[in-house]
């Protein structure tokens, strides 16, 4: 939907819970010399103001990112951390947030190769003056879906997908799904990291059955819950991630586990970190 801007949204529980994701994926890519490939289908943009209108409209990231950014995390916290530091540094407060591209920027090395898809054209525009002088991202004002799959497989022939969509219209939960299927075709051997919101209507439960019953193998599930499961707005977010990278799991519960102690009320649902499809 080009109505969706995630300014409203940035540095909120979800955003937190995904890029430490993200972050941990890079982070394991990096260990091996190897270039790497990442790709959005759902870019947005790389930095949001959070002193602009739209971020102090809903202010969000005060119940998220702002209430870990001052603490002394473990060291799975560190590479997101050290993005989001890296842009407050003219003061101590908290007044800027990276969005995933500038994430996955910061984790580039020589050789890796990222490609972004944006169809806002306020948001494509915006993403563009950031890279305009970074020659290892190529930014596309085109549907994520279909610029994504026309780069399918990529060289370099290992890395990431993220899709990241605003399920604002119903049909975007089956779209992903069909996507995944599609592209995993494609580049069977690709990580594939999925994001999606819970909701009471819980329709991200089709996606997750006919991923279920596609025949892709190796598919990691981690949700985690801030109110409690019958509130009426987003109570929580999922992921999933496809060929995860070696204990991204344990991983993931360590730091889920952490995140819902300093962000979730007392009835929200225990974190969940399991197995969709096993190997």
């Amino acid at each position: 939907m080009l109505s969706y801007q995630h300014s409203y949204h940035a540095g909120n529980f979800a955003d937190v819970h995904k890029h430490l994701c993200l972050s941990l994926i890079l982070d394991s890519l990096n260990k091996k010399a190897k270039p790497w490939s990442y790709f959005e289908t759902h870019a947005g943009t790389a930095r949001y103001d959070l002193e602009g209108e739209q971020a102090q409209k809903t202010a969000e990231y005060l119940s998220g990112i702002g209430r870990i950014y001052d603490l002394k995390l473990p060291p799975l916290f560190y590479s997101y951390l050290n993005v989001v530091k890296g842009m407050n540094t003219k003061g101590s407060s908290l007044a800027y947030y990276p969005g995933s591209p500038l994430i996955a920027s910061e984790a580039v090395r020589e050789g890796d190769k990222i490609a972004l898809m944006e169809l806002h054209p306020g948001e494509y525009q915006q993403l563009k003056a950031v890279f305009r002088r970074n020659d290892d991202v190529a930014v596309h004002h085109r549907d994520g879906f279909e610029g994504v799959m026309s780069l399918l497989p990529p060289k370099p022939n290992r890395g990431l997908i993220l899709i990241d969509p605003s399920y604002e219209v119903k049909t975007e939960y089956q779209q992903v799904a069909k996507f995944i299927i599609k592209a995993h075709q494609r580049w069977s051997n690709g990580c594939y990291m999925i994001w999606y919101p819970l909701l009471k209507a819980a329709n991200h439960q089709a996606m997750l059955r006919k991923l279920r019953l596609s025949g892709i193998r190796k598919i990691l599930k981690a949700e985690m819950c801030v109110k409690s499961d019958d509130d009426d707005r987003m109570y929580g977010t999922g992921l999933l991630v496809i060929n995860p990278p070696w204990q991204l799991d344990e991983q993931l519960k360590r730091v889920s586990d952490i995140l819902q102690t300093r962000l979730s009320a007392a009835d929200a649902p225990e974190v969940v970190v399991e197995w969709l499809v096993k190997e």
